[in-house]
């Protein structure tokens, strides 16, 4: 199958969309929310906004955590499509070698819709009891299933997890080499990577990275309910099965009409208000399908209420939704086209009162250290072994050694630097989040007189880290936090050495 051209671009009225609407959305969006990164619109298949908080890029593939169970559900699509399995196939028939010697009737009873729909019978999410083993699949056989399938609704990445293996037990690949040729090159998606367990097994619950763009392919793929430019990629049918409901996920009697997470789950997709479906992953990651408007929204972010960019679609972008023949509306498209490129995720701001008189933001306080400083730290929770400060007119040159598999830095050792900018964004490669290294940009303002502040943002990943660099005397105190995390994100201070 040839690869798809790349997705056209149009001004919102000539689709039927109110570029003013538009832009209501965005300002509330840069005002209230904190912070969602990029974003792209289709109406009609034709890109009508498009977006990224800088420094983040649209050309950036980005985490998708649990956005990438979609994904991971196509796959399977794909793959009953192929006469390789059914959705009433037994979980248990594809692990001969790893099942229990005696099953218990509600794991025999488990099949791959109940994978699909998050109701395997599990009375909680399994992930963390799998994937510290050297074979979650067989884990996951051994664990209780407590309820008859599909009678009781669990988010549950393990079965998530079980996706993926299956496909990788049918077709002797991965799951994302099992995807290029049938979904990611018909859809023009390149460079997709997706993490896997030491197994060999991809995550299939999340560990997808791919563009902005590349999600709102996928989602023009689904509102055209399974083809892409003319060509059928898988039937109609999957796509509206898929997106059906398969599990109540209500917390009472009736749907909350105000939250999108009570609105039904099908196979690995939300139903939402409105209509509408989505994918969705931790953090603010969102692939949102609106049939009745014909368009769809892809976000990326790093924000702690989920619920909130919703709630902004359905309030200020909703409306934008008008007829066909929108009279075209220049200064409006114009005005659009310039917020959405001066979007800036916000830099630390110097405090004036920390500055000598006269100096500019950049400058050094008053009761800054010397140009160049270096302290030294005892055993602490970050593996912290030392700190070096370059102080230069443009920017700062933080050097830094942290012992290798701690929860800052999981791989590489010996001395790192980072560049930091003042006041604005400075780009350079990190070893601080996760498997690095990464993409990041760094800034920084002296927010007291002795205190220079840093926001670290690791441009694939939600995840902005905040530290504070206190300067007392001899000694320094490092107090950190981040914008959003599976667990505490208020890191305990670490002092240096006396």
């Amino acid at each position: 199958m040839a690869k798809a051209d790349s997705l056209p671009r149009g001004e919102p009225e000539s689709q039927g969309v109110d570029s003013r609407a538009i832009l209501d959305f965005l300002e509330a969006v840069d005002a209230e929310v904190d912070s969602l990164h990029g974003f792209m619109l289709l109406r009609h298949g034709v890109v009508v906004a498009e977006g990224a908080w800088k420094p983040f890029r649209l050309e950036s593939p980005h985490m998708l955590f649990s956005l990438s169970k979609s994904f991971a559900s196509t796959a399977v699509g794909l793959a009953v499509t192929e006469g390789r399995l059914s959705v009433e196939d037994p979980v248990l028939s594809f692990f001969p070698k790893r099942s229990p010697e005696a099953p218990s009737a509600n794991l025999r009873a488990m099949k791959v819709r109940h994978l699909l729909s998050m109701n395997t019978g599990h009375e909680a999410d399994t992930t963390d009891r799998i994937m510290g083993t050297r074979d979650p699949a067989k884990a996951f056989l051994a664990l209780p299933v407590e309820r008859e399938p599909g009678s009781h609704f669990v988010y549950n990445s393990g079965a998530s997890f079980m996706l993926s293996a299956i496909v990788q037990e049918l077709t002797g690949k991965r799951l994302s080499d099992y995807l290029r040729p049938r979904l990611f090159e018909p859809l023009g998606i390149e460079g997709a990577r997706w993490e896997r367990h030491r197994c060999g097994v991809e995550f299939g619950g999340w560990g997808l990275n791919i563009k902005v763009e590349d999600i709102a392919r996928f989602g023009q793929f689904l509102l055209e309910k399974g083809e892409r430019a003319g060509s059928r990629i898988l039937p109609s049918a999957w796509i509206d099965e898929a997106s059906s409901v398969h599990s109540v996920n209500a917390s009472g009697d009736k749907p909350d009409p105000s939250s999108d997470w009570q609105q039904g789950y099908g196979y690995q997709f939300w139903r939402c208000r409105h209509g509408a479906y989505r994918g969705d992953g931790a953090f603010g990651q969102y692939c949102l399908v609106l049939p009745e408007q014909d368009a769809v929204l892809a976000v990326v972010a790093g924000v702690s209420d989920l619920q909130r960019p919703l709630d902004l679609v359905w309030d200020r972008l909703l409306p934008a939704f008008r007829g066909e023949n929108l009279p075209p509306a220049p200064e409006a498209a114009r005005a659009l086209s310039s917020f959405a490129s001066s979007l800036w995720l916000r830099p630390p701001s110097a405090a004036q009162r920390a500055m000598a008189p006269g100096a500019s933001p950049a400058a050094v306080p008053i009761t800054a250290p010397s140009a160049r400083k270096e302290y030294s730290f005892g055993d602490n929770w970050a593996g912290l072994r030392d700190l070096s400060f370059d102080f230069r007119a443009d920017r700062l040159e933080l050097g830094y050694r942290v012992a290798p598999g701690g929860p800052m830095v999981r791989r590489g050792s010996g001395r790192r630097s980072l560049r930091c900018g003042y006041g604005q964004w400075e780009d350079c490669v990190s070893y601080l989040e996760g498997e690095g290294p990464r993409q990041a940009s760094c800034s920084g303002a002296w927010t007291g007189p002795d205190t220079f502040t840093m926001r670290h943002f690791a441009r694939e990943t939600p995840f902005v880290t905040t530290l504070a660099f206190r300067f007392q005397g001899d000694s320094l105190r490092v107090e950190g936090k981040r914008n959003v995390g599976f667990g505490p994100t208020e890191f305990p201070a670490i002092e240096s050495l006396a």
